[in-house]
């Protein structure tokens, strides 16, 4: 089993940064594809971004793409979503996921664990 903490969520003005970060346990950490989603209330969970394991390839939603950052620190057990040029509609709960498949692929199903989520809002 493994589990995921989320951490780092707040409230940012549009055009701000933020950067969080996602704990995991349980499991070897570079065994593991990790992602991010993200979802607002009435919609479904959006794909954000993901690492493959080890960390080798990264993917993005096309509407994060050269603003949102993914890293992993193999040897801290920590994912990373850096956040830049936040815009309103990036507003969301942010969910961490891992799953044991290779690729970064941007497939909710793809990934077996879920972190509890981390709200982030953005003011405009």
């Amino acid at each position: 089993q493994v589990q995921l903490v989320e951490s780092g969520g707040g409230v940012v003005q549009a055009g701000g940064s933020l950067k969080l970060s996602c704990a995991a346990s349980g499991r070897t950490f570079s065994s593991l594809s990790m992602a991010w989603f993200r979802q607002t209330p009435g919609k479904e969970r959006e794909f954000v971004g993901a690492s493959s394991r080890p960390g080798v390839t990264t993917s993005y939603a096309g509407s994060v793409k050269g603003r949102f950052t993914i890293s992993r620190d193999n040897a801290k057990n920590t994912v990373y979503l850096q956040m830049d040029s936040l815009k309103f509609e990036d507003t969301a709960v942010y969910y961490c996921a891992a799953g044991l498949r290779y690729a970064a692929t941007m497939e909710a199903r793809a990934y077996l664990y879920w972190g509890q989520g981390t709200q982030v809002t953005v003011s405009s």
